[in-house]
């Protein structure tokens, strides 16, 4: 590093930098900081230049101008080994930065908060910080950067036995930094696009109404995803697997959930635990959901979530064995006590009684996870990988007031029915297509998932039901491309159906629901789970 010394200190997050500063100061450093920083420095013993001092001009707009100078700039990205730099160093009077330990706004944080403004969020868009980090990244060769609390004692360890920074030191630092900036902005691209999303959003809607085109989906999407675990292996043990985050995930989230017992989170376990808190959000009442594969094999309501439970495990308790299962309610014991009289790979909810705790505590490889609070589940879009490229799509938030879906047959659904048909229609929403829901007003008798014809979905929801199918609605995820999904229904003595509509063989399909008698409604809307 240069002979003399100077090292460039701002930061909002103030953990650690005295003693960094302090230590700068005893390896021979000038250390030159911000308002805030140089205060906290003072305050704390250690001689400090302040910026405004260094670059004889004052800082501006309320703060927003303090380091945009070229005694700054000039000094982070002059490289003293360039004849010409020197000499426009020397006709200009700039001085080398050898070290600049910058953080910045915390616009993520804020932006996280639910009682945010977006005047609030524009006053947390860093200016001068990032200009510095990336000044100091793009010369690594030259200059140190830090923007991680994490590194201050290995930075000065290393200075202070070598005299500088490795080469592969500064290299690894402005790898991080850059990766830091593009962090920061990719968080405030996200945060932006939710802000006038909810506004685009009131404007489609409004559109709809008018039979206008929608505000189109952005040009170019930023994903800010940082890493939160690295998981033993991916799907099968020779990939690899990790858990990344957007931003700041809610504590409601599966991403953000807190696990408080049991082995550690696989890929799979993940995957499965998703697809059940889903769908257990779906109902007010006291629900469980138990997850296999990534598909429902039990769905139910009750007065108590132990009820719920085990209505949920009697659709199919076969599959329900080694499977993840969803309440959408706090724990108690009598529901813990069921929960645990089987094996279970993982538990979700949104919290636990302490007995409950206890009696889950006695399952050691039952992975037991909390997800409580009221934050949005559902952010930003729904993004599928494929090869070369990403699909992103809005979340399937659509909802159906059965009582008032179109009847298309003779003999319309009876209210204990129409009860029936909307529980059933809130599960095959959460089913792999073709789906197909067998179901009664509070849970599931059978469930066909994942076939590549719908006819033969419903005989693997009348083959998979534990318990008298007579009685029972039908949801389908889409349409019926001929009648004999419906006559398969009749023979298992469903008395109505739901599903969108939309086949060049309605009529065909309508005449053969009469035929058996069934009251079948039309909802308009599909709901494909590829």
């Amino acid at each position: 590093m240069h002979a003399k010394k100077r090292a460039l200190v701002s930061v909002y997050d103030k953990s650690g930098v005295v003693d960094m500063a302090r230590g700068l100061v005893g390896l021979g450093f000038t250390v030159l900081s911000t308002g805030g920083t140089a205060a906290a420095l003072k305050k704390a013993g250690i001689p400090a230049v302040e910026v405004s001092h260094y670059t004889g001009h004052p800082e501006i707009l309320e703060g927003r101008v303090k380091t945009l100078h070229p005694k700054i700039h000039g000094g982070i990205l002059a490289d003293a080994t360039k004849e010409n730099h020197r000499s426009d160093m020397t006709r200009t009077g700039i001085e080398p930065i050898a070290l600049v330990v910058v953080n910045l706004y915390p616009f993520r944080e804020v932006a996280a908060r639910p009682d945010a403004g977006l005047e609030d969020l524009i006053e947390m868009i860093d200016i001068g910080g990032p200009a510095m980090v990336r000044s100091a990244a793009k010369n690594y060769r030259n200059v140190g950067v830090v923007v991680d609390p994490a590194d201050y004692g290995r930075v000065l360890e290393e200075i202070g036995s070598l005299g500088s920074l490795r080469d592969e030191t500064r290299s690894a630092l402005a790898l991080k930094a850059f990766a830091h900036t593009a962090s920061y902005d990719a968080a405030i691209v996200d945060a932006l696009t939710r802000r006038f999303g909810a506004t685009a959003r009131r404007e489609t809607a409004a559109a709809a109404s008018r039979a206008e085109a929608p505000r189109p989906l952005p040009e170019r999407l930023a994903l800010d995803l940082r890493l939160a675990r690295t998981l033993r292996y991916g799907e099968n043990p020779h990939q690899r697997g990790a858990l990344y985050v957007e931003g700041s995930p809610g504590s409601a989230t599966v991403a953000g959930a807190r696990q408080i017992g049991g082995k550690d989170l696989s890929f799979n376990n993940l995957l499965d635990l998703d697809a059940a808190w889903r769908l257990v959000l779906e109902f007010a009442a006291p629900a469980s959901v138990i997850v296999k594969h990534n598909n429902p094999c039990g769905v139910a309501t009750g007065g108590t979530l132990q009820e719920a439970f085990v209505k949920a495990r009697q659709t199919d308790a076969a599959s329900a064995f080694g499977g993840i299962v969803a309440f959408n309610r706090e724990v108690d014991a009598a529901a813990a006590n069921e929960a645990a009289s089987i094996f279970l790979e993982c538990v979700i909810a949104p919290g636990y009684a302490t007995a409950a705790r206890d009696i889950l505590a006695g399952r050691p490889n039952l992975r037991v996870m909390e997800a409580p609070g009221t934050e949005e589940v559902f952010q930003g879009y729904d993004l599928r990988r494929v090869t070369g490229g990403v699909l992103i799509q809005d979340w399937d938030l659509a909802g159906t007031d059965m009582a008032r879906a179109r009847v298309v047959t003779r003999r319309a659904p009876a209210p204990d029915e129409i009860k029936a048909l909307d529980f059933a229609w809130r599960v095959a929403k959460h089913v792999k297509s073709n789906a197909i829901v067998l179901a009664r007003a509070d849970r599931t008798v059978g469930i066909g998932a994942g076939q590549m014809s719908r006819v033969d979905s419903v005989r693997l929801a009348v083959m998979k039901a534990q318990q008298p199918t007579a009685g029972t609605v039908l949801a389908s995820d889409a349409f019926f491309p001929f009648r004999d999904g419906l006559d398969e229904a009749a023979r298992a003595g469903a008395t109505a159906v739901a599903q969108p509509g939309g086949s060049q063989k309605d009529a065909e399909v309508v005449a053969a629901a009469d035929e058996h008698g069934l009251a079948m409604v039309f909802t308009g809307v599909r709901h494909f789970r590829h």
